[in-house]
């Protein structure tokens, strides 16, 4: 009888309260990821607009602090509203995240910055961010748990496969209404007040979420516990304290979530990095990108959570896992060529080589970007790791000597900034440009900006650039712009002694004289090629991603089973991925080659797919009243 009744739930269709469940768990996921996503993605306005107005080493530990709370108090927020949801119920828990994240997310949109309130905008701003970890932390478990406890069972995977699209949608939606709002303005405007825009409009899918959420009933499986006087007095003591129970959650860690968060980040989070920050595609492009890739993608959590219930959870999941270990590297190559072909035939052609002292480098983990680099050596392998230029390491220099770079024939020397004192900032201009110069000799993608000279240091710039062969005769004789002393002195284009007695100065546009940058040329991006793999990278996370919801609750037993599936789940995503880029940037800074980061996501793939695979068993067609 169990049988047949598990087969025919197993090929029934919807019911109209089924999907309204679906519906109302994954919509107000979908706004709760996509209130998460916003700092991540407006994160250069919002350091503008909170911490600028503070010295460099305040305003670092305000950065993090902001981007740690909102990462690794996710576990916290798993143990805190797992033990509610538990203890109370499924649906008034996730009713209480999501207020939470909501008005946390509307108040960033509100809160004055620095320059109006003083250190309280930060401070506040941490706070708020605190909050939106913690429902976070407590929102994904319960609408999990909430779906999977109404599926039937034989069809579990499918329904809570919805469940695992909301990350992709709150990613996609961030995207989308932050491109659609940049285009309505101009960047100076999105720079000033822009960007709170997307905060704010999140109190209508507040409102939304809200309205729908209340009108659902408790879970089944919560409410006939509960009847039963079968529910936990202590969930967090019973899931973590008792080792039958707190073994299941050490292996969904090790055995299922780290690997599915590396995968994870690495596919969504990591290649915009890649692209944006290594390869140098401009942000806009990128995103768009991003978008169409997760467009194309996202149909597939569906997918593989409906055939989990057909070959199992675990199948897929390891798969995932093994076809990523075995691809990133050649997907990964693969994008440098179809993204920056310049940039990827002379990282075959030029190698540099920095010569350092005994101890002058360190392992640059910067998971907050504001960390600068101090010694001669980090100087050095920092700015090349930026600039996407492999390097070999020499640690043959005399102690105390400045570490040098060589490329092609050309040797550039560093500088140690504290040694530097006064004369820091010239130093590290003089080693830029020479670095600059030998790596666009080489082949490297890079051109200069037009350059602003007032006439005064005219000739010093044709001095500093023979290369050039700038005429100053011919400069002056061209266009030159009148500009008042006092914008011409703010902007530094002229000293208070140079500018003494006059009213206006002339200031001449020199076009290829001014800063470096490295650049993708837009004719030469292959977007058929980048899309087409980023769509396999999205695959691949539809793959590890899909059924995690539907094997982590048929793990747990009902009275422990938000509490229980959500630490581990949140550990794995806040902490195994959440820091994922800032590691790989360390890994491939340490060792001169912008792909050894990876092994980071492959090593943890690879051990979460041995445990997995000897450990973990299989949870399809569980029954989950069994559970004990």
């Amino acid at each position: 009888m169990a049988m047949a009744a598990s087969a025919g739930s197993a090929t029934r269709g919807m019911t109209r309260e089924e999907k309204k469940v679906i519906f109302a768990s994954s919509l107000g996921t979908v706004f709760e990821w996509y209130d998460f996503y916003l700092y991540g993605a407006l994160a250069a306005f919002i350091g503008a607009a909170f911490f600028s107005e503070y010295p460099e080493a305040t305003r670092n530990i305000f950065a993090l602090l902001a981007f740690a709370a909102g990462f690794l108090v996710r576990p916290f927020g798993a143990l805190i509203f797992g033990r509610v949801g538990d203890l109370v119920g499924r649906k008034y828990t996730f009713l209480v995240t999501i207020m939470i994240m909501g008005t946390s997310t509307f108040l960033v949109g509100l809160l004055p910055g620095s320059a109006t309130i003083g250190i309280a905008a930060p401070i506040i701003l941490i706070i708020l961010r605190m909050l939106q970890g913690l429902a976070l932390g407590g929102e994904y478990g319960g609408a999990a748990t909430y779906v999977a406890e109404h599926a039937p069972d034989g069809r579990r995977g499918f329904y809570t496969s919805w469940i695992q699209t909301t990350a992709t949608l709150g990613l996609f939606l961030s995207l989308v209404i932050i491109l659609i709002i940049q285009a309505s303005m101009s960047a100076d405007d999105f720079k000033a007040w822009g960007w709170r825009i997307p905060f704010l409009i999140s109190v209508v899918l507040l409102g939304i979420s809200v309205w729908i959420r209340l009108s659902l009933s408790e879970s089944p499986a919560f409410q006939r516990m509960k009847e039963e006087g079968k529910g936990s007095k202590a969930p967090l003591s019973e899931a973590f304290g008792q080792w039958k129970n707190a073994r299941i959650a050490l292996l969904a860690l090790f055995g299922l979530t780290a690997g599915q968060a590396v995968v994870w980040y690495s596919g969504q989070f990591y290649t915009l990095f890649f692209l944006q920050n290594v390869l140098k595609v401009d942000g806009v492009s990128v995103n768009i990108m991003i978008a169409i890739a997760l467009a194309l993608g996202t149909g597939f959590f569906v997918f593989f959570g409906w055939l989990s219930d057909k070959i199992g959870r675990k199948p897929i999941i390891m798969a995932g896992l093994a076809l990523a270990i075995v691809t990133y590297f050649p997907l990964f190559k693969a994008l440098t060529w179809a993204a920056n072909p310049a940039l990827a035939s002379a990282q075959q052609n030029v190698r540099a080589t920095v010569t350092a002292a005994p101890g002058d480098c360190k392992f640059q983990f910067n998971p907050v970007g504001t960390r600068k680099p101090l010694t001669s050596c980090d100087v050095a392998t920092d700015f090349l790791a930026k600039s996407a230029v492999p390097y070999d390491i020499v640690a043959t220099a005399p102690a105390g000597t400045p570490a040098s770079v060589k490329i092609g024939e050309e040797t550039v020397e560093s500088y140690d900034v504290v040694a530097a004192g006064a004369d820091a900032a010239a130093k590290d201009g003089a080693f830029k440009k020479g670095i600059n110069i030998a790596l666009q000799d080489g082949g490297y993608p890079l051109v200069r900006d037009p350059a602003k000279v007032a006439d005064s240091k005219l000739d010093a710039l044709v001095a500093a650039n023979p290369k050039l062969a700038l005429d100053a005769a011919a400069i002056r004789g061209g266009e030159k712009a009148m500009v008042p002393v006092d914008k011409a002195i703010a902007d530094k284009l002229v000293t208070a002694e140079e500018a003494a007695g006059a009213t206006e100065v002339p200031v001449y546009t020199v076009p290829g004289a001014g800063a470096f940058k490295m650049v993708a040329d837009p004719a030469a991006v292959s977007w058929p090629k980048i899309i087409a793999i980023l769509f396999v990278f999205v695959v691949y996370v539809t793959m590890v991603y899909g059924p995690i919801a539907a094997i982590l609750v048929e793990m747990f037993p009902t009275r422990i089973r938000y509490t229980g599936m959500s630490l581990p789940y949140h550990i794995g995503n806040g902490w195994f991925g959440g820091l994922l880029p800032a590691v790989v940037f360390a890994m491939s800074a340490a060792k001169g080659d912008i792909y050894y980061g990876l092994w980071y996501p492959i090593v943890i793939a690879a051990m979460t797919l041995i445990i997995g695979l000897i450990f973990v068993r299989d949870t399809k067609d569980t029954d989950l009243d069994a559970i004990k």
